[in-house]
């Protein structure tokens, strides 16, 4: 049985390494986030603005302790996830986890380069956007770091730097 739960900062590339990871490995693949919507039959953004971020943090803990029973999958989790309760302790508990660790300069090009519309970064100039990521990292690094791997991130802007990524990253793992 095999459990991998991959963390970091948003635009990390959880959900980009870890769909492919998955597919390599033959695991199912779940992005918590997007587990969470398909649950709630609502968006992460609808739950937020309902029930404010405690009530979406107690959500997402509930969410993360289904998910993470599952076998044999990758699940990639909410930048935010291992910051409460103790989803830390439970996820090392459960399997294997894995921080990818990116530089506030890499995150600010993957969110740029990202489809996906990000309340808390709109209307940011380049320079705010580099100054809040460097304040929530430092912030969310003492979580982060609790992680039994950490694998650094490069700019994953082509899918040889993916494919690349997920081969260094299954080494880490050794699987």
């Amino acid at each position: 049985m095999t459990r991998i739960l991959i963390i970091g900062y948003m635009g990390a590339g959880k959900t980009t390494l870890g769909k492919v990871l998955a597919k390599d490995l033959g695991l199912q693949f779940y992005d918590l986030d997007w587990y969470i919507e398909g649950r709630m039959h609502k968006t992460v953004a609808q739950i937020f603005a309902e029930r404010g971020e405690e009530g979406f943090r107690t959500i997402e803990r509930n969410m993360l302790h289904e998910v993470a029973e599952f076998e044999d999958v990758v699940i990639s989790c909410g930048g935010g996830t291992p910051c409460f309760y103790d989803n830390m302790q439970y996820m090392n508990a459960q399997g294997d986890t894995v921080y990818l660790k990116a530089s506030p300069e890499v995150l600010s090009a993957h969110l740029k380069m990202g489809k996906t519309e990000r309340p808390l970064l709109k209307g940011k100039t380049p320079e705010e956007l580099r100054d809040f990521i460097t304040c929530q990292l430092a912030a969310r690094e003492q979580y982060y770091t609790q992680a039994r791997h950490v694998f650094s991130v490069e700019v994953l802007d082509s899918y040889d730097k993916i494919q690349t990524s997920v081969t260094n990253l299954r080494t880490l793992l050794n699987i």
